[in-house]
């Protein structure tokens, strides 16, 4: 093989590598974005359903801890379904978390793998976009975690511990009592980084972020 062709066979796999590159950054800068604009509708739209409906007391006990089974509330944006917002102040992550998962649905957001926040086994999947999940490793036991659902509940959670499950270990992912659980794959897709947590509080809670 001649120098020159070796040159050009170097010079194309730089190509390939940088197009790869740009690509991964794109589709970073893509999924954030499309988080942010699903959180800022869910705002706007919470709060002119708020003006609109007529005041009431507020109830003694919440809905869903006297039905702690009841289907999620979701607010629709755009024809996706969404169950509230995940918060994790140290990763400077506020997230919308759509209502089912799909490979488009993550996408756009995180996504409900299974699961209730009110049921205290929620599951929540999500690319490991920069925008999304990837920095997720970086949590550390004891940081915050808070859930708002979709009409404002809150639910305060503290990581317990970190693990990284095989992509094919779907029993372990939703096996052990815990209140909710992140994951995301790794760089190299062959496992997942999975976040495991505990309850704190919720909203009324004295315990309770934001509450």
């Amino acid at each position: 093989m001649k120098p020159n062709d070796l040159i050009c066979g170097g010079l194309r796999l730089l190509a390939a590598a940088l197009a790869l590159t740009g690509y991964n950054l794109w589709e970073d800068q893509r999924a954030a974005e499309a988080a942010r604009q699903a959180l800022a509708a869910m705002e706007v739209q919470t709060e002119t359903e708020g003006e609109r409906a007529p005041e009431q007391p507020e109830p003694s006990v919440p809905e869903y801890v006297l039905h702690p089974d009841m289907e999620m509330p979701t607010v629709e944006i755009d024809g996706v379904e969404y169950i509230g917002t995940l918060t994790i102040p140290t990763l400077g992550l506020e997230l919308p978390i759509v209502s089912s998962w799909s490979d488009a649905l993550l996408d756009l957001a995180p996504c409900r793998y299974t699961g209730s926040v009110y049921l205290d086994d929620l599951i929540i999947a999500g690319h490991n976009y920069r925008g999304h999940f990837g920095s997720l490793l970086k949590l550390k036991a004891g940081d915050a975690v808070i859930f708002t659902d979709a009409v404002g509940n809150k639910f305060s959670y503290g990581v317990s511990q970190l693990e990284e499950l095989p992509g094919t270990a779907l029993e372990e992912m939703e096996a052990g009592d815990w209140d909710l659980t992140l994951f995301t794959c790794t760089l190299s897709r062959t496992s997942r980084v999975t976040v495991r947590c505990e309850r704190t509080g919720t909203s009324g809670d004295d315990t309770a972020e934001g509450g």
